[in-house]
């Protein structure tokens, strides 16, 4: 599965077409996770979703047909929890208020925590301290935008992830039209107009701007400043209201049109909400709102990939896995930083075991648009013992600490007193997480490529490309991020394309992708803890990768059901 945003690679779509296109390419790929700016969005690139329509400034139809005929499939992106405040929904509220249909669409604060919580001076409620503690946190203080409606209340939203509260620049004009020339003249309308537009950009709300010798036209002043107010951020939808179902089939049907063949819920550990519980994962919520979605996926034959980051003690992927879905393979980049940084299969082998003994379906991958995931590898208190992780805290810090030395960035997460409770993801490429090493981005591919599951293929790794400091300094919200999205031009391509360790990857998917041996079982050969030795077998075929961890060398060895042996040459091997 390749995996990129749609303006990744060129200016548009179309430009991956061309690549995808080319001699280098064939058979390489049979799925492409096309990240959300395919569709309308504003903000998060893309998982502040507008409506899913196709972005026509960076896909078209024709995109999508030319590689369907390459035999290649599509995963998109269906974001469960929340919708863009540009969406038609958000902007019916903003415009209708209370008579808006869409006034449940999204979750009113206050109404939802009303009789579990005292109100604060700021006017929203403010939970019991037995529900504020349970709180899961993505950021900094409640989770609240605070929405102006036509009549001029301030009513607060659930808003778990990003939001931004902004004004336009004022000018005399427009004063003169919203005061009118009996209050204000042209003189006075200008030195106003700077006024507010300093006084706003440095406090950031009207309720605090100070209008000096204009004060006697405050409330009129903030009246016309606030109908103005302009917001961007990710509104949390409310999935009490029949409508938000509704809307869910549409969507299905609509990506389903799209060519979809699997859809990545993303936030939907999120969705389901109750007083007293954490709002991350509550159970038995969560498991009903995900039945009611594969029912609807079921009607337009698309598989459903639940996307949820949690600490390998809490048990989650197991949960989720026996309830017949496949998982996000969120410990193998960190597993494999930890394999090759220390020399030992011990940890990598625990968890492939793991996998054939539960069957567990897994899409798996070594870097993708967000970041190294380390969370994921903890352990974590549950029946009030502690279950190991994958990795030990010492571990896990060490891995941070390495991919920082090497130039990561890192994301935490927050309580609801606005500490740091945990790292989150470390930020990088994963070229750049080991070293900016071509032998151990190679034997990476290698081991991903022979585990069981689906690999994930983001094309920034595919180039060896390194971390992008300057994009990340650019950045606004989300910046960190941008260290492992660079833009890729044709010239890069091409310059990528001569190289040993582009070529050999491209080898390692394309055996992958088409070799009947993978269609198969795995063994995991007992070896010492500096090897490894996987081999995968089916109808007489077989692909053998024997490693060495502390040189990095590997060798693979196909074999055909006549006996046929082919080892595989590699320039960078």
């Amino acid at each position: 599965m390749f995996n990129a945003y749609p303006d990744s690679i060129g200016e548009t779509l179309s430009d991956i077409v061309k690549m995808m296109q080319r001699p280098e390419f064939i058979d390489v790929f049979s799925l492409f996770y096309i990240l959300p700016t395919v569709f309308n969005s504003d903000l998060d690139r893309g998982f502040s979703v507008i409506d899913y329509d196709l972005n026509e400034a960076l896909v078209s139809p024709e995109d999508l047909n030319a590689l369907r005929a390459l035999n290649i499939n599509f995963k998109f992106d269906l974001v469960l929890n929340h919708l863009s405040v540009g969406s038609p929904q958000f902007q019916d509220l903003l415009e209708r208020g209370d008579d808006s249909e869409f006034k449940s669409f999204f979750i009113n604060w206050n109404e939802f925590w009303e009789g579990n919580g005292t109100m604060g001076h700021e006017g929203y409620i403010i939970p019991n301290k037995e529900h504020l503690d349970k709180l899961f946190m993505r950021k900094p203080g409640l989770p609240i935008l605070k929405v102006r409606f036509p009549d001029g209340s301030e009513r607060p939203y659930w808003n778990t992830f990003y939001q931004q509260v902004t004004y336009p620049e004022f000018t005399a004009i427009d004063f003169m039209q919203a005061l009118g020339p009996e209050k204000i003249d042209q003189e006075e309308a200008e030195a106003l107009a700077l006024l507010v537009n300093h006084e706003l950009n440095s406090k950031g709300n009207s309720a605090d701007i100070q209008l000096n010798s204009h004060a006697h036209l405050k409330a009129d002043i903030v009246a016309f400043v606030e109908r103005n107010r302009q917001y961007l951020g990710q509104m949390d939808l409310n999935a009490q209201s029949p409508l938000v179902w509704e809307f869910y089939e549409q969507t299905f049907k609509k990506l389903n049109q799209h060519g979809a063949r699997m859809i990545r819920l993303d936030a939907f550990a999120y969705l389901h909400k109750e007083p007293g519980q954490t709002n991350f994962f509550n159970k038995p919520g969560t498991w009903e709102y995900l039945a009611k979605l594969r029912q609807l996926a079921e009607k337009y034959d698309l598989i459903l990939l639940p996307e949820i980051h949690s600490p390998y003690g809490t048990g989650l992927h197991n949960e989720v896995s026996d309830e017949a879905y496949p998982i996000y393979d969120f410990f193998l980049p960190g597993l494999i930083i930890h394999t090759l940084d220390t020399g030992s299969n011990k940890n990598l082998y625990r968890w492939i075991a793991e996998i054939q003994d539960k069957q567990i379906r897994t899409v798996n991958m070594l870097g993708c648009h967000d970041g190294i995931p380390v969370l994921d590898l903890k352990s974590a208190a549950a029946g009030g013992s502690i279950h190991a992780g994958l990795l030990s805290d010492e571990d896990i810090d060490d891995v941070i600490e390495t991919v920082l030395d090497r130039g990561g960035l890192v994301k935490n997460l927050y309580g609801p007193d606005g500490k740091k409770i945990s790292y989150y993801q470390v930020n990088a490429t994963f070229y750049s997480a080991l070293g900016e090493d071509d032998q151990k981005l190679l034997l990476a591919r290698a081991v991903q490529i022979f585990m069981p599951g689906i690999p994930q293929v983001w094309y920034l790794d595919l180039f060896a490309g390194k971390n992008d400091y300057e994009a990340a300094a650019r950045g606004d919200i989300g910046g960190h991020k941008e260290i492992n999205r660079t833009t890729l031009t044709e010239a890069d391509i091409e310059a990528g394309l001569q190289t040993a360790v582009v070529q050999d990857q491209l080898t390692l998917l394309r055996l992958r992708n088409t070799s009947p041996a993978f269609n198969g079982s795995l063994q995991v050969e007992t070896t010492e803890a500096d090897a490894v030795h996987m081999t995968w077998t089916h109808e007489g075929h077989t692909a053998e990768l024997k490693a060495n961890l502390q040189d990095f060398r590997f060798s693979i060895m196909l074999e055909d059901p006549e006996g046929k042996k082919t080892d595989l040459p590699f320039t960078n091997n």
